[in-house]
């Protein structure tokens, strides 16, 4: 197993390509992964916020525009 030390030797690309494989490795898992209780929390607020008007969906296009926007 690598240690913090052997990491931090690694080249960006290591780093991305060992990402990589243990997202995949995890994928094939997915069933098996439970999610923590504070997601539930998070979801449940979300959708509160959605349905009280607080919040709203933004479509993908619209949010790309306005990330764009304010870094511009």
């Amino acid at each position: 197993m690598r240690d913090a030390l052997s990491i931090e030797k690694m080249s960006i690309e290591e780093k991305i390509q060992t990402m990589e494989i243990i997202w995949d490795d995890l994928c094939k898992k997915a069933d098996s992964i439970s999610s923590p209780p504070w997601h539930e929390i998070v979801l449940n607020g979300r959708e509160n916020r959605i349905s009280n008007c607080e919040d709203v969906f933004v479509d993908w296009h619209s949010m790309k525009k306005d990330i764009e926007n304010s870094i511009s």
